[in-house]
């Protein structure tokens, strides 16, 4: 029986299952060693393919899926909708070279709540995981600048909704953190409340805006024009 098996005990029944996607030798290896060697997470499953991804998802149920997109035998984005829809409780992140437009914009609408570039040299891997898991969005600050572009040249629906979704101020307040790229400990301290409250108002934002994902919160709340990060 697994470890994460309804019933289990002790801290390695709390560990996030992780599973990385990623063809690039170099690259993959030194992604397993980081996920590999975290207390807080199990990296459960190492693929190199899209078939092989997909067999490995089924078999090893991860709660957390990092991938790239461009994969020697098809694309992430296709795995990415697949699993959001066999397994809509996992929360996926993309670590890609990839960051034009059309990718980002993909991953996002596909179900992807994270987007990391693998030339973020900055970036904490444990740590967006850990993020992802706890509300966040991990945004790479271009990526999130690219969502923004897009979002504002688009024309807006004449026959969207008259009535958009009420958030209070202070959730307004976190939506515009998140939309940043922050932590929910640096939108804690920067709001004076603490890091749980922060999650707490993500979960009413997440209902009013009948999401699911911190990507779509996102994308949904600059589109009816919730938040502008222009301004």
């Amino acid at each position: 029986m697994s470890e994460y098996a309804e019933g289990a005990t002790g801290p390695a029944a709390r560990r996030i299952r992780v599973m990385l996607v990623e063809d690039d030798a170099p690259i993959r290896e030194r992604m397993t060693a980081i996920l590999g060697a975290a207390d807080s997470l199990d990296l459960v499953a190492v693929a190199k393919t899209l078939q092989q991804a997909r067999s490995l998802c089924a078999e090893r149920l991860p709660a957390v899926l990092v991938t790239d997109l461009k994969l020697p035998d098809g694309n992430g984005l296709d795995l990415i909708r697949e699993n959001r829809r066999l397994y809509p409780a996992m929360e996926i992140m993309v670590v890609s070279a990839l960051g034009d437009e059309r990718n980002v914009l993909a991953a996002v609408e596909a179900g992807a709540a994270g987007y990391i570039l693998k030339d973020s040299r900055s970036v904490d891997l444990v740590g967006s995981v850990l993020d992802l898991v706890a509300g966040l969005s991990p945004i790479s600050t271009s990526i999130a600048r690219t969502i923004v572009r897009r979002i504002q040249g688009k024309p807006f629906a004449d026959d969207a909704p008259s009535s958009l979704p009420s958030l209070t101020e202070r959730e307004t307040d976190i939506l515009w953190g998140v939309a940043k790229g922050l932590t929910f400990s640096d939108i804690a301290e920067k709001l004076g409340i603490s890091r749980n409250t922060v999650l707490t108002h993500v979960k009413n934002i997440y209902r009013k805006l009948e999401v699911n994902s911190r990507g779509e919160a996102v994308f949904t709340a600059i589109n009816q024009k919730i938040i502008n990060l222009g301004s």
